[in-house]
């Protein structure tokens, strides 16, 4: 069954890769493995499975060099930079040899948040063994929720997690600008950085109404589609 589970995977994977997600069948799968369209349902219930069983195969090579980058004797900050480089080139990297595999991201964003949150959960257990290790040395400030902070980190790179979505820019360049925002992540992790005032919502001077509500936006996404 695993193994037959394998071939599977590896003829989606070529297929998709040639053809793209969107013009691949089940069935056209089930032909490059010799067996009937049916069968191949006994081990993936959908195209969308095949296509998130693709990518957890891509990240747990992310995963196991993530654990020896947390392992590392050197300092938590180098370990912090160390991690978000290597998922940006990475992943610059795949998507840039093989255009197609974007298109899998996407749809696993759009359709598996689910599988996108576990990811980032994943990966935020290896930035709050970092982020410890950095308080446990005096490296940084006592941190009162390594969790919480973890997942802020994860959301102020996220530009960065799948360059091509967001942006044109070349990898030398996103390399500068992560190093950017890691410049100031870092700051605000060092030893007598405070953390700034609860912020008490939009001041006086700006006219609510020119903040949008969700209804708001959503009517203009309608009557667009209309």
């Amino acid at each position: 069954m695993d193994d037959t589970r394998k071939m599977i995977l590896h003829a989606a994977v070529e297929r998709i890769l040639h053809y793209g997600y969107s013009k691949t069948t089940m069935a056209e799968i089930a032909k490059d493995c010799n067996m009937s369209a049916g069968n191949i349902y006994r081990f993936f219930a959908s195209k969308l499975d095949i296509a998130e069983a693709m990518a957890r195969k891509f990240n747990e090579e992310a995963y196991a060099t993530f654990a020896k980058i947390a392992a590392r004797k050197s300092s938590a900050a180098d370990r912090m930079r160390e991690i978000f480089h290597y998922e940006l080139t990475r992943t610059y990297s795949a998507i840039a040899e093989e255009a197609k595999i974007l298109e899998v991201a996407e749809v696993l964003a759009d359709e598996r948040p689910l599988y996108m949150n576990e990811k980032l959960a994943t990966e935020r257990t290896y930035l709050v063994q970092i982020m410890n290790d950095g308080v446990a040395s005096g490296e940084f400030r006592a941190i009162e929720n390594a969790e919480e902070v973890a997942e802020m980190w994860q959301a102020a790179l996220m530009k960065f997690r799948f360059p091509q979505l967001f942006s044109k820019l070349t990898l030398p360049k996103l390399q500068r600008e992560i190093d950017g925002v890691m410049d100031l992540l870092l700051a605000a992790l060092s030893p007598g950085a405070t953390t700034p005032a609860a912020w008490e919502g939009l001041p006086e001077t700006v006219d609510p109404h020119c903040a949008p509500t969700v209804d708001d936006i959503m009517k203009k996404r309608l009557n667009a589609d209309q």
